[in-house]
């Protein structure tokens, strides 16, 4: 590719616009741009006040103001007083820590006291007495019913299923280790389970 005489003007035209941008850019960047610098120079430029102006300004602010833009290093126990009496009265939640704040707590149920009506008609009849039999064996012979091995103090008995025992308890159902007995007398039915033998 060959340049004439007025391309080449324009390439070296376009190299010095080129930096020329890159400097601004990088002044913009950097916070040092003729913005900043115009920005300064117009804070800088402050009007002037007259001896008299100033102080009628401080007769009319009082010697507290004065204090206040003053640079003076004195410890300002006023201050310190009044940051002192202020409590906070923030939450329990500790601001420094990124957690959730704990549950509200929970309100104390009341018992609910049930108020039970007085019985109006006679009172239940007491449970039946307990059977007080024993169990402590069986015998299974093959083609005959199972036997089991009943004792009520001194008195051993043998009953097969159906049988009535002591004039009082009729064997309904024999198990390997129980035998359920019902009291004919009082139509009270009740396991008992096996035992060694007395």
């Amino acid at each position: 590719m060959k340049f004439g005489a007025g391309e080449k003007r324009k390439v070296v035209v376009m190299v010095v616009l080129l930096g020329i941008a890159i400097l601004v850019a990088i002044r913009a960047m950097s916070g040092l741009g003729w913005l900043s610098a115009s920005k300064s120079s117009v804070a800088s430029a402050k009007p002037v006040q007259t001896a008299d102006s100033s102080r009628s300004t401080q007769k009319k602010n009082g010697a507290a103001q004065d204090r206040e833009n003053t640079l003076d290093p004195t410890l300002r126990t006023d201050y310190l007083a009044a940051a002192q009496k202020v409590e906070y009265a923030g939450g329990k939640r500790n601001i420094f820590r990124m957690e959730a704040p704990p549950p509200p707590p929970t309100p104390i149920p009341t018992p609910i006291v049930s108020v039970r009506p007085e019985p109006t008609g006679p009172p239940p009849p007491p449970p039946p007495p307990p059977i007080n039999l024993k169990f402590f064996g069986f015998a299974n012979r093959p083609g005959e019913p199972k036997k089991v091995f009943l004792s009520e103090g001194d008195e051993i008995f043998v009953a097969k299923e159906g049988d009535i025992i002591d004039r009082r308890y009729k064997i309904v159902q024999i198990a390997n280790t129980s035998v359920l007995v019902e009291d004919v007398l009082n139509n009270n039915r009740q396991p008992i389970p096996l035992t060694t033998a007395p």
